[in-house]
């Protein structure tokens, strides 16, 4: 795949748990996606290297690239290192050249100095492992860990000050779209790939909607989205999760995905 500056439509596997990567790919495919996060809870599990050995192969039958491993891997836990060196051997064999990782459980003020230092550690000796082998490390921008917060998401990064160890973006439901602007270009000197969704707050948790209802709120941040000036690797904005897990809502949801890609 090439790595120019193009946004490449692409597709996270946790979209679609109850779908097996032989149903999942060819529905994929012919809704236009051309590189799939695959997700370490159910479709490609952590070890399991034959699985992921046959996922390639699907991908790469249907014109997929297999781009990254979407693992569950937290930095700070006690079998970290352990499980992340099977995150290394899975994401070879699986063909990514990236790796989605986590840190911590929750928020800073929740740690004290020591467990922030071991957590950045963490982080330091994944990014070490991983760049031994070609590939990428990420962190999710995620609520509840210690990139919940821009200024913290920052700190880390700088804290760990490792060329191998990317962030990163997808919005907040609820944060105002000058405050996700601020996120995406502040992230810059260490963003790789963007998960897409359009949610809004609702009085029962967050509420999924369709991403065409999103495409005004999307499209500046799709053209502000600068990835780190050391990032080789193609820009993939990933759909991640879709109203009722309903395929024709993907559907849709992946024609307004392909039209900011396209617009930029």
């Amino acid at each position: 795949m090439s790595t120019e500056n193009a946004v490449i439509p692409a597709l996270c596997s946790v979209t679609f748990r109850s779908l097996t990567p032989e149903k999942l790919i060819p529905l994929a495919s012919r809704n236009g996606v051309k590189a799939i996060e695959w997700g370490a809870d159910v479709h490609v599990p952590l070890g399991d290297l034959a699985r992921a050995r046959q996922v390639c192969e699907l991908c790469r039958k249907h014109g997929i690239d297999a781009a990254s491993y979407g693992s569950y891997v937290r930095a700070g836990d006690p079998r970290c290192r352990e499980e992340f060196s099977q995150a290394v051997d899975t994401a070879k064999a699986l063909g990514a050249t990236n790796i989605r990782v986590w840190a911590a459980r929750n928020t800073p003020e929740n740690y004290s100095d020591e467990e922030l230092r071991n957590i950045a550690a963490d982080l330091g000796r994944m990014a070490d492992a991983a760049a031994a082998q070609s590939i990428t490390v990420s962190i999710e921008f995620h609520r509840n860990t210690l990139t919940e917060r821009l200024q913290d998401t920052v700190d880390l990064l700088k804290q760990v000050d490792h060329s191998n160890l990317f962030s990163y973006w997808q919005p907040v439901p609820g944060r105002s779209t000058a405050e996700r602007l601020a996120e995406i270009t502040a992230l810059a000197p260490w963003l790789g790939h963007v998960h897409v969704f359009h949610w809004i707050p609702a009085d029962e948790g967050d509420e999924r909607r369709p991403l065409t209802e999103g495409l005004p709120l999307w499209a500046p941040l799709i053209n502000a989205w600068q990835t780190a000036p050391h990032w080789s690797q193609p820009r993939l904005a990933m759909l991640e999760f879709v109203a009722n897990d309903d395929v024709e809502q993907f559907e849709q949801d992946m024609r307004a995905l392909r039209q900011l890609c396209t617009a930029r």
